[in-house]
Parts: structure tokens; C-alpha cells; sequence
């Protein structure tokens, strides 16, 4: 395997994105994809459901010790709510209700933050787009490490430590490399989840804010799901990007494990990636693609030649509208 450099610098590109021309050969040779766009209508349900069994391990948690409140947030609650992130992912793309009701997308996406314990819902939309536009953008996708973290987090160690904090580098670096002004979505966004933060402590006390909370950041960083996070993009092999996972992980995570067919078609919800894939076999079954998202977390740990730096920069020429 022709392993991406974990140290030294990025990998610098300067052509187009690959998802491009691949959907435009896909859609010419098989045009019924087309008819998989558009919303999910079980979507809404389940994320419901999510958000309501959230709510009654909050009233169940109430009066645990609080060495088995971090017990349950890690191994149960953290599970939940990092799928919920990926809700929100899907969310984001207007598969809950479709793009004529974009706004109804961006309020289910707030109501599907709620057992997450912090306001991230819009912020996330807001910079997603970016992902999408600018895949590996230099200053415009976000989901790129900054220098700093290629160079400090090179050693087995440092890059564990740096998986650990993965959600505070998910929430700093945005603001470090392409701050954008708060939108009115996002002060909607905070108030809210304050309010059901306040009533939930008023409710049951402080144990199941902290269940809520301690679930998500613990989900997000050292969690077998996290690997989803590190498979997604980072070069495992040399000139790759974009990656998928077909296992069994995808049945709580909305599928995100279906990457590549994610970035090929964003407007597909993850509930019918599959089909994609089946239909497109060709396509997909000949790339690179990862089969344990624990076997990522453990390459990318003790294996020097990946590390933060493993990813594909781009320089796009953005016109004066942009």
C-alpha cells in the first residue's frame, strides 16, 4: 500500500474534485440515482425517538453515582448522541423535509441537538456547505487540521491526546480558520438549547446535563464511532481522499460509513446510499475503502506514516460572489 506522509506537510492538489466527474459519469450511465434524491420521510421519526429516548435516560441517570453517569454518557448516551450528529449531518443536506421547506430542516436539526447538551446544529450547517463546495480547501474546509496540529500531534502519544480532543479542535478550528459572522439560525440555536439545559436541570438536577454533555465530547473523541471521523479523509493510501466503510457500524450512524457515495451525491439521504452503491457497484468496489473503524483509530495512532498531515489541500480561485 503507497502510504500519504503522517508528517512534514499536506498534500498539495490543484485539480478539480474527483466526486464531480464521477457523479456526472454516474447519472449519464445510470439516470435513476436521480430518483433517490430528495427527503427521507422515516428520518424525522427516528431522530424523534432518538431525542426522546435521550430524554428518559436523563430521568433515569438522576440519582446514579457519578462514576456510572460516565459509564452510561460513554458507553450508551455518547452513542446516541454521536449519531445524532450524524442527523444532524444528514439534516443539514434538507433530507428531512426536502429543500421547499429548507427551514423546517434547520428547526428538526435544533430539536435533534437537544440530547447533545451544546448548540451545534447551525454552526455545523453553516460550514458543511464549505466541506462540500471546497472539499480540502486551504482556509475553507474546516475539516482540515491547521499546521500546528500536523506538526505537534506526530508521535503515537500526541495523536492518541489528539484524538481525545478531537471535539474542541472540531469547535476552535472553524474559528481559527474561517471565522464567519453569527447568524440569527445560530443565537436561535444557543437559546434554545440553554432553555432545555435549564429545564432539565431543573427537572432532574445537574447529573443528566452532565450525562448529556460528558456523552457527546467522550463520543467524539477516543469511541470506536469516532474512527468514522479519520476514515473519511485522511490518506491511508497515496492520492486517495475519500474513503467508505460498509460495516456494521453504519445501522446507528445514518450510514455516514457510505463516504464516497455521500460526497458523490449529498443530496441522497444516508438511508438510501446503499442503493447507490448497488447500482453503481463498478464505481465503488474497485476504491480504497476501510473495514474497521477501530483499525483506523489503531493505524492512525501507531503507524508514522499517518497523522493529522495525511490529508489533500486544494487552492480554489473563488470569483468576486464567492
Amino acid at each position: 500500500m503507497d502510504k500519504a506522509g503522517g508528517r512534514g506537510d499536506f498534500e498539495w492538489v490543484y485539480n478539480d474534485q474527483p466526486h464531480t466527474a464521477r457523479r456526472k459519469e454516474i447519472l449519464a450511465k445510470y439516470p435513476e440515482i436521480k430518483s433517490l434524491m430528495g427527503p427521507d420521510p422515516h428520518l424525522k421519526w427516528v431522530v424523534s425517538g432518538m431525542v426522546l429516548l435521550q430524554l428518559l435516560a436523563c430521568y433515569l441517570v438522576r440519582d446514579l453515582p457519578w462514576k456510572w453517569i460516565l459509564f452510561w454518557a460513554y458507553a450508551f448516551g455518547g452513542c446516541i448522541n454521536h449519531s445524532l450528529t450524524l442527523a444532524i449531518h444528514d439534516i443539514s443536506h434538507n433530507v428531512a423535509f426536502g429543500n421547499k421547506l429548507a427551514k423546517w430542516n434547520r428547526w428538526f436539526a435544533m430539536w435533534a441537538n437537544l440530547p447533545i447538551g451544546v448548540p451545534y446544529s447551525a454552526s455545523f450547517k453553516k460550514y458543511h456547505i464549505d466541506h462540500h463546495r471546497y472539499l480540502g480547501g486551504d482556509k475553507l474546509d474546516v475539516d482540515i487540521p491547521t499546521d500546528f496540529e500536523g506538526w505537534f500531534f506526530c508521535t503515537p502519544t500526541r495523536k492518541m491526546a489528539w484524538l481525545f480532543l478531537q471535539p474542541f479542535f472540531y469547535t476552535l478550528r472553524p474559528l481559527l480558520v474561517n471565522p464567519k459572522p453569527i447568524c440569527n439560525l445560530e443565537i436561535q440555536n444557543f437559546v434554545i438549547q440553554l432553555v432545555a439545559d435549564a429545564l432539565i436541570y431543573y427537572l432532574w438536577g445537574l447529573k443528566p446535563v452532565v450525562y448529556l454533555i460528558a456523552g457527546s465530547i467522550l463520543s467524539m473523541g477516543l469511541h470506536p464511532i469516532s474512527g468514522h471521523f479519520i476514515a473519511e479523509h485522511y490518506m491511508f493510501m497515496k492520492g486517495h481522499e475519500t474513503y467508505s466503510y460498509y460495516g456494521s457500524l453504519n445501522l446507528i450512524t445514518f450510514n455516514v460509513g457510505y463516504h464516497m457515495e455521500h460526497h458523490d451525491f449529498p443530496s441522497i439521504p444516508g438511508s438510501k446510499l446503499p442503493q447507490v452503491k448497488q447500482i453503481a457497484s463498478e464505481y465503488y468496489d474497485s476504491l480504497p475503502q476501510h473495514t474497521s473503524w477501530m483499525q483506523v483509530l489503531w493505524d492512525f495512532v501507531f503507524d508514522d506514516s499517518i497523522g493529522p498531515y495525511a490529508r489533500i489541500k486544494r487552492e480554489y480561485k473563488l470569483n468576486k460572489l464567492e
